[in-house]
């Protein structure tokens, strides 16, 4: 009697951003059946994300159809759900149309949305940047800002429309602060006639003490003189306690603005309930050094689901190298499992930090060197144009930041979804 051939061992792997995808990459080859469930159809490139807020970029530019990615890979089968648990007792992972997909390994990569410290109501007047659809509401609302202040004729209101505030002087508040001055002193002068867009207000609010706190203090006091110098006003020390729809309040003081952007906190998914395991304040996975969930060694987070430490005991920072370290490391030990054999725990070797400042500076820290200015921003953006996908995709960055560094000129300045109201 010929007995049946083994089932593929079935990895089920949630969410298709960089941990994800790099896990299903790094998994080509083994013999393994894999099912990547995301509820968007695309992977997104996140660092660039502010660029498409700010009208620097379309969005085909930084994102890629998730079927695309991995046509080759008839070992792969995507689906296009929702995930909304795990039951870990059976191995299947439960989705919000009723259906389940069972698994040997899971891998959760299920990323991050931005928090907003107990006070959600403020969501719908200071929006976050997490995907294509809240990029696409802050292009529209900063463009809209800017027309309806050509129409109105109180100063008042519009003087309003012109003040963009900006929540958080992490990486990307300090990106979007730095590119919204550049929009409205170099970009837009000559295309209004009642309103001088180089009046517009930029402001950076933060509740520390100094902007791009990852970064050294002399990076970091050089990334706020150039803001400075932009023109964006930086607000230290002083948190925000009220957003509106009319503006904000810090410090105690309120400041009249129609265009709000939270930069200043994340929360990650709620893949820590659905296993009933540990998490941090910001809910993000407390991991073992193997990158499994405490209970559950068939469960691998990756990414901005986990919190881990890096070998000198700091935490790993929920940056895009990291997720992809954490991804090919989890494939390597899945391989190595099914080989009979184990690997030491995970290492992140941090390959430096980076932030723009504007369309002609930035800052970069690889630890071993510091960098500022003209220079750090031509490596910034080589760098990024590097982790693009595609040779077109390459291309088409490189000549829109090469138009703009030479024209101040931004080709994605469209208005969709069809509204001319700045918020809603």
């Amino acid at each position: 009697m010929t007995q049946a051939p083994a089932k593929p061992h079935r990895v089920v792997i949630v969410g298709a951003g960089f941990g994800g995808l790099e896990a299903a990459f790094g998994l080509a080859g083994a013999p393994v059946e894999i099912t990547l469930i995301d509820r968007r159809n695309h992977h997104l490139f996140q660092p660039l994300l502010y660029q498409v807020a700010t009208a620097s970029l379309a969005t085909s530019e930084i994102a890629w159809p998730i079927r695309y990615l991995l046509r080759d890979r008839p070992d792969v089968t995507t689906l296009f759900a929702n995930v909304c648990g795990v039951d870990a007792a059976a191995k299947h992972v439960q989705l919000d149309d009723g259906g389940s997909i069972p698994y040997d390994t899971l891998v959760l990569a299920t990323g991050a949305r931005h928090a907003y410290f107990g006070h959600d109501e403020w969501e719908p007047f200071a929006p976050g940047l997490k995907t294509l659809e809240d990029a696409t509401t802050l292009r529209r609302r900063i463009l809209v800002a800017f027309e309806r202040a050509e129409r109105e004729t109180d100063p008042d209101k519009r003087a309003a429309l012109l003040t963009f505030v900006i929540i958080g002087a992490g990486p990307t508040g300090v990106e979007m602060a730095g590119t919204i001055a550049d929009l409205a002193k170099d970009t837009l002068p000559q295309d209004f006639r009642h309103i001088d867009t180089r009046k517009a207000r930029v402001v950076l609010i933060e509740a520390g003490s100094r902007v791009l706190a990852g970064f050294p203090d002399d990076l970091s006091a050089y990334a706020q003189a150039s803001l400075e110098k932009l023109g964006v006003e930086v607000m230290l020390g002083e948190p925000v306690t009220e957003c509106s729809a009319d503006g904000v309040v810090f410090g105690g003081k309120r400041l009249e603005a129609r265009t709000i952007v939270w930069a200043a906190g994340v929360r990650a998914s709620r893949a820590a309930e659905w296993l009933n395991a540990p998490a941090d304040r910001a809910h993000r996975l407390r991991v073992e050094p193997d990158l499994t969930v405490p209970g559950h060694p068939d469960v691998f987070a990756v990414g901005d689901t986990v919190t881990i430490k890096d070998p000198d005991g700091n935490p790993v920072p929920g940056i895009a190298p990291a997720a992809k370290q954490e991804g090919r490391y989890v494939a390597a030990l899945i391989k190595a499992r099914l080989d009979g054999k184990t690997l030491p725990p995970f290492r992140y070797k941090h390959a430096g930090s980076l932030a723009q400042i504007g369309k002609k500076k930035a800052v970069i820290d690889f630890g071993w060197l510091k960098l500022r200015g003209s220079l750090a921003w031509w490596i910034w953006g080589l760098a990024h144009i590097y982790f693009l996908i595609g040779v077109r995709h390459r291309i088409a960055v490189a000549m829109n930041w090469l138009w703009i560094h030479t024209r101040d000129q931004r080709a994605a300045r469209l208005i969709t979804q069809g509204s001319s109201k700045v918020a809603q």
